[in-house]
């Protein structure tokens, strides 16, 4: 693909057919492994990502126990055949680095303090990727971790900004992540506003990454809505069940 396509036409439209402040389509689904603690789904564009939690378990190995509270285990994987170009299986730098920000992230949310010397676990695993699966990743594992009744001060919610054909854009797809010229990554807890991942790869002026923290947020707080949708339907699903096993009985 040339450097040199239209990313954002002449009249703002994207290369599919988004406006600057549009996010791809989202789906999120909660509940969906039965062995799992807790689970999710969630597809945003053509990201499609599978998280699951287990826990709080004891932690091991013994040594990372922390006596005052449980930490929060994330390991985020890439299937090899999530991109065109097939990854090397295994884990690299990337997966680290992201299992690292999304624990991160996660602990700020979690009520760690209730599991003294406990591990929660969480996995992610990228099964087609879009741009953007950090933020779908650390979305979807929100969504198992309440799913799983892990308590928490609220969902975290999260989507990325950036830049591209000097446009700042909310929700880069693939194209406008290769080619453009910055990416945003971020996460909010929404009942707080805190922010709880932010990143930047590329350069963008003051005003620029003051517009892309705009759109971002706004994005987050479209996915929460979506992940609280989700968290509904689940148990709805649920109580309908035990209700008519009650009826049968």
């Amino acid at each position: 693909m040339s450097k040199e396509m239209v990313l954002v036409d002449d009249k703002g439209k994207r290369i599919d057919g988004r406006t600057s402040e549009e996010s791809r389509e989202i789906k999120i689904e909660a509940g969906v492994l039965k062995n799992a603690d807790g689970s999710a789904y969630v597809e945003i564009g053509k990201n499609k990502v599978l998280a699951a939690v287990y826990g709080p378990r004891e932690c091991h190995p013994r040594h990372l126990q922390n006596p005052t509270k449980a930490i929060v285990q994330c390991k985020y994987n890439m299937q090899a055949y999530s991109v065109d170009d097939r990854k090397r299986p295994g884990t690299d730098r990337r997966s680290i680095e992201i299992s690292k920000i999304v624990s991160e992230a996660l602990e700020n949310v979690v009520l760690t303090g209730l599991y003294p010397r406990a591990s929660i676990d969480v996995y992610i695993e990228i099964l087609q990727a879009n741009a953007g699966t950090r933020c779908a990743g650390l979305t979807a594992a929100s969504v198992a971790l309440a799913d799983a009744g892990i308590p928490m001060k609220d969902i975290v919610a999260s989507m990325a900004a950036g830049k591209a054909d000097g446009h700042v854009l909310l929700d880069l797809n693939k194209e406008e992540d290769n080619f453009g010229e910055a990416d945003v990554p971020m996460a909010i807890v929404p009942s707080t506003g805190e922010i709880v991942l932010l990143q930047m790869d590329g350069n963008m002026t003051r005003e620029e990454f003051d517009r892309a923290i705009e759109l971002g947020v706004g994005g987050c707080k479209k996915i929460y809505e979506l992940q609280k949708d989700a968290l509904k339907r689940r148990y709805s699903a649920e109580e309908a069940e035990e209700e008519d096993d009650s009826d049968e009985q």
